[in-house]
């Protein structure tokens, strides 16, 4: 029986209550879907529902076939290896005992001797140079996606379920899953806003408020199916607009013109001559016709009524997300960051950066860039005073805020807008809620729990928090576009353009980067500046 997922009928509502799905229907076989949405619409909530991780309050949901799931980080204790997240751990063990002749008459039966060789492959095909033994503590955030893809191809699954899976790569890393994924032939759910890896995709998937719809095709088809399709609904919806002010109106002239005709009747009663049981049948005439055009108004409102509700149907009103960034006025001259001769590490004699020394003056934008483990998270701690350095001097001149990828300046158990005014604790009630606006979290929105959040929710939180009222000088961003939806995108690169202060951004999103206007490119390769 060929490989299937299929959800008949899924509702499913957040612990607050909000409905996120109702009566949805979607059928996947053989075939690379891609997984598109707003941020919070119920992406990564679909991908549990699939993988059971959670139930749905109703409907029906079917699964055919086994499934290999990468969620948007992989968890790691401090001893395991990538063998275990394979499963071969024993099996490798075994091999071992063979060669140094210590194994039973047993294991030698059962050893695998490919093992090796197919771990290198699956390995090899995610971009990841490691060993079996590497413990997964030991690789950076990108390195881990890596490893726990590559073990996913390795258990050879017949559907991918992936939730972001190029978040945290550098360009090397990147390029390795999307030839990955181009070259899949079973089933594949992936949640991404990577426009590269969607265009790699035979179908899309979006989810809206007002449910699912799929497009075949790439992401560029989509896309131009997508325009027309809204350009149509618009169209429609003018139409019966229009149709609604033309009832409206020919129903208001025949009001008038019963009225001038009852006028006349009356006035020509008062004059006499007409017969009192001619009046009484005028008036009844009067009232008659005058009742039918009111009934024949209200059909043809609700009919145009019912056509414009049809076409509001296919349009989701969507708030778009606004970032606009007062000045902080910033001088050209003024020393923001400066790091003289700098090394540090996390053990004793195996330093991570080496004699770093580089300045960030007035408001320059910068990039600090390097493949997944050359050092860029350990140069954030260090600016932000997490570490110390080993040696030389790292001090940050002026105000700054920093947006890490798993947004930690924010309390996870209060709400948003209490943990912006904990931020920003010069700001009234008034500003506060226009800055939350501004990032989308209006009225009750902005009352939400952190922890309740979705990637992109989170990201928007903390961006409304540092930027939505007095942002600071400099600014640090880690990865900011990982868990944003591509419209949200937008609206930063926008705002950031715009951002008067010192920016330095960490990100392997070429087209973001292009967008904010990135000056200068600092490149760390084995703990060293390149760049």
């Amino acid at each position: 029986m060929p490989a299937s997922i299929t959800l008949s009928q899924i509702s499913w509502a957040t612990p607050d209550g909000r409905p996120l799905f109702s009566n949805l229907d979607l059928s996947f076989g053989a075939e690379r879907i891609g997984l598109v949405g707003r941020n919070g619409v119920g992406k990564t909530t679909l991908l549990k529902l699939v993988s059971s991780d959670i139930r749905p309050e109703s409907g029906t949901l079917s699964v055919s076939g086994s499934l290999g799931i990468l969620r948007q980080s992989v968890q790691v204790a401090a001893d395991v290896s990538i063998a275990d997240l394979f499963g071969v751990t024993d099996a490798l063990a075994v091999l071992r005992r063979a060669e140094a002749g210590e194994a039973t008459a047993d294991e030698l039966a059962s050893a695998d001797w490919t093992l090796p060789a197919r771990i290198a492959a699956a390995l090899g095909r995610t971009g990841l140079d490691a060993e079996p033994q590497t413990p997964l503590a030991a690789l950076s955030g990108g390195q881990r996606t890596r490893a726990g893809l590559a073990a996913l191809v390795f258990a050879e699954p017949d559907f991918l379920l992936l939730d972001e899976p190029t978040n945290n790569l550098d360009r090397e890393g990147r390029a390795a899953v999307i030839a990955l994924i181009s070259g899949w032939r079973a089933g594949a759910i992936i949640v991404s806003h990577d426009r590269e890896l969607l265009e790699n995709m035979d179908a899309i998937v979006e989810l809206t408020s007002l449910g699912a719809t799929r497009y075949g095709g790439s992401w560029s088809h989509y896309r131009e199916r997508k325009a027309l399709e809204l350009a149509a609904a618009q169209h429609d919806l003018a139409d019966a607009e229009k149709r609604i002010s033309e009832v409206a109106r020919k129903a208001q002239a025949t009001v008038e013109r019963q009225a001038h005709r009852d006028r006349t009747g009356r006035k020509m009663a008062a004059k006499g001559g007409i017969p009192r049981i001619m009046l009484g049948g005028m008036k009844e005439r009067s009232e008659t016709t005058g009742g039918d055009n009111a009934r024949l108004a209200e059909r043809l409102r609700a009919a145009a009524l019912d056509e414009a509700n049809a076409a509001r149907e296919k349009i989701e009103v969507l708030q778009p997300l606004s970032v606009r960034l007062p000045p902080t006025g910033l001088s050209a001259g003024k020393t923001v960051l400066r790091m003289e001769g700098v090394t540090v590490g996390y053990r004793p004699g195996d330093p991570v950066i080496r004699d770093l020394s580089f300045d960030v003056t007035g408001p320059e934008r910068i990039a600090l860039t390097g493949r997944n483990g050359s050092g860029k998270t350990t140069l954030l701690s260090l600016i932000t005073g997490e570490l110390k350095p080993w040696a030389g001097t790292a001090a940050v001149i002026t105000g700054f805020a920093m947006l890490d990828q798993k947004v930690s300046l924010l309390d996870p158990s209060a709400s948003i807008r209490d943990n912006f005014r904990r931020i920003n604790p010069h700001s009234d009630e008034n500003t506060c809620r226009a800055a939350l606006a501004r990032f989308m979290f209006r009225a009750d929105a902005a009352l939400q729990t952190v922890s309740t959040l979705s990637g992109g929710q989170l990201l928007r939180a903390g961006l409304a928090c540092v930027l939505g009222s007095a942002p600071p000088p400099l600014l640090i961003l880690d990865e900011p576009t990982n868990h944003l939806d591509i419209d949200s995108i937008s609206a930063v690169e926008e705002g950031l353009s715009a951002y008067d202060g010192a920016l330095l951004v960490v990100s392997h999103d070429e087209t973001f980067l292009e967008s904010i206007g990135i000056e200068r490119r600092l490149e760390l390769a084995g703990g060293d500046l390149v760049g």
